[in-house]
């Protein structure tokens, strides 16, 4: 079974199985995969299409554009187990339960066991990549601390252990790489981000 786990630009999630063998994605009305929530979206913004065994997606002249794991798309792509999907400002994943594992193809790794803190750090970091707009950078070190109301110290601190337990390399934004990481392996969902922001308006 393949499918699409479509996260909007409010936050919200919904699944959609692949049981047919074409589905274009857009905010028409007559779309097979309706996208109302994101005005950022095409009419007919791009379409899914299983050929042979292997799902494929195609952007169909959108006006923003769509990327595959950050790379813009220009014909079609193959698409694998996780591949992350951008359609506007919709962040899209597909799924695959029985992924096809080319000797090419480099497995996942699942997300650490993370402390309450660091799930929190995390968290804090995260928020702008999953707020809506993907290519917005993870949020800077001095407003996590104010967020989370610890010391920038200690905010640092849990970012190192944070780097070692996703093994991210010492070279390039360690940041964006641990964000990067961070939400492709599920260790933050919309839905972690969405239980902060109203945690943080309880304790207002």
């Amino acid at each position: 079974m393949a499918g699409l786990e479509i996260w909007g630009p409010k936050g919200g999630r919904r699944i959609v199985e692949l049981l047919d063998d074409r589905y274009v994605v857009g905010k028409a009305d007559d779309a097979d995969i309706v996208l109302t929530d994101d005005s950022t979206v095409s009419a007919a913004h791009a379409m899914v299409e299983l050929i042979g065994q292997r799902w494929y997606v195609k952007d169909l002249d959108s006006r923003n554009g769509t990327t595959v794991n950050k790379d813009r798309i220009l014909g079609e792509r193959a698409l694998r187990d996780r591949d992350e999907l951008v359609l506007g400002k919709t962040r899209v994943v597909y799924f695959a339960q029985q992924a096809r594992h080319d000797p090419t193809t480099d497995v996942i790794a699942p997300a650490p066991k993370l402390t309450k803190r660091q799930h929190e750090v995390v968290v804090a970091l995260c928020r702008p990549l999953l707020s809506g707009d993907p290519f917005t950078p993870p949020t800077p070190v001095r407003e996590m601390a104010q967020e989370l109301y610890v010391t920038v110290a200690a905010v640092r601190e849990n970012l190192s252990r944070l780097y070692l337990l996703f093994d991210v390399p010492l070279e390039g934004d360690r940041r964006v790489q641990l964000a990067n990481e961070a939400v492709r392996r599920g260790a933050v969902t919309a839905k972690d981000i969405e239980d902060a922001d109203k945690q943080a308006g309880r304790s207002r």
